[in-house]
């Protein structure tokens, strides 16, 4: 059970879907389960694993079951789902619920919809909708961009140089996310998505200027509302004792909602370019995603045993 809601309304709108009935304002109902159901085995009785907090769809197959049966076996079938109270049921194909369906639904309070999509794209838009919508999030300190179609997420002290990075990056034609607060939702056993609380989206604080809408500056092509996070960029100020990796043989990664997040630590001083740096992290995250690793090549063109030198992996605790 998710800890979010998300009400039918949001549902309705997001996947064009038609109201056959409601019991109250859909606005007021909430569904809290991503995960969707389809009642073959329940129509037919089996009702041990059956979760009630999942919108059911009803598909060629469950309609044509049903059709089959005579109106007090159609009743019983019926009674096996809507007296629990599922958020709502989805007709696919444009299907239509019988009378039968129509007057339990209304008995027990259970929303019905139909829409003209198959019951496989259905079912897939719903779970990729509510997966995003009622996914674990947490809110980070940071800016997030898209830089060569690579998420990026910017962290580091106040002051160091984020926003004024981020903008640099959105001249040279990339896209900005989310400034300052970043919303990460786990939208799936791999996968970190950002995006930026609507009160504050578009809008970037520049040290000496204020406050900045990068949309109405740069025009709409430069943001974009959600981004997969791939890596962490983490900008500190440049230290002349610590020793900085120069090879990229060592890996750095953060945990965030229970993914591990590859992180690159980038000194910062006077000269450096930063967002060319991020330019160049970024085309190089791609080369390695694709099994080209520049340092490891090297290596081996140099004669040197790359198997015994290996990648080092640590974890980092980063303060954001």
């Amino acid at each position: 059970m998710s800890e979010y809601q998300l009400s039918l309304a949001r549902v309705e709108k997001e996947l064009s879907l038609e109201t056959l009935y409601t019991p109250a304002d859909l606005n007021t109902l909430f569904v809290e389960s991503r995960d969707v159901n389809r009642p073959g085995l329940e129509l037919n009785g089996y009702v041990e694993h059956f979760e009630s907090s999942r919108i059911i769809v009803i598909g060629n197959q469950e309609a044509s079951f049903l059709a089959t049966l005579d109106d007090d076996s159609k009743r019983k079938a019926l009674e096996n789902i809507l007296p629990a109270h599922p958020p709502a049921v989805i007709f696919a194909r444009s299907i239509q619920p019988s009378p039968i369906f129509l007057e339990m639904a209304k008995l027990h309070k259970v929303p019905l919809f139909s829409t003209e999509d198959t019951t496989s794209s259905v079912i897939s838009a719903l779970v990729s909708f509510l997966n995003v919508e009622l996914a674990p999030r947490v809110t980070r300190h940071g800016v997030l961009v898209e830089v060569y179609g690579e998420g990026i997420f910017i962290v580091g002290d106040s002051g160091v140089g984020k926003s004024e990075t981020a903008i640099e990056l959105v001249k040279r034609g990339h896209r900005l996310i989310a400034d300052d607060a970043v919303e990460i939702r786990r939208v799936s056993a791999k996968t970190l998505v950002g995006s930026s609380p609507a009160n504050i989206r578009h809008f970037s604080e520049i040290r000496g200027i204020g406050i900045i809408n990068v949309a109405s500056l740069f025009g709409m092509g430069a943001v974009k509302p959600t981004e997969r996070i791939d890596f962490i960029v983490n900008l500190e100020a440049w230290d002349e004792n610590k020793s900085y990796d120069r090879m990229g043989l060592n890996r750095d990664c953060t945990e965030i909602l229970g993914l591990k997040i590859p992180v690159l630590t980038i000194p910062v001083r006077q000269g450096r370019n930063l967002a060319v740096i991020i330019e160049v992290a970024a085309m190089n995250n791609r080369q390695k995603a694709s099994g080209n690793d520049a340092a490891l090549e090297l290596m081996k063109n140099l004669g040197l045993d790359t198997d015994s030198l290996g990648v080092q992996e640590h974890m980092i605790d980063l303060d954001i």
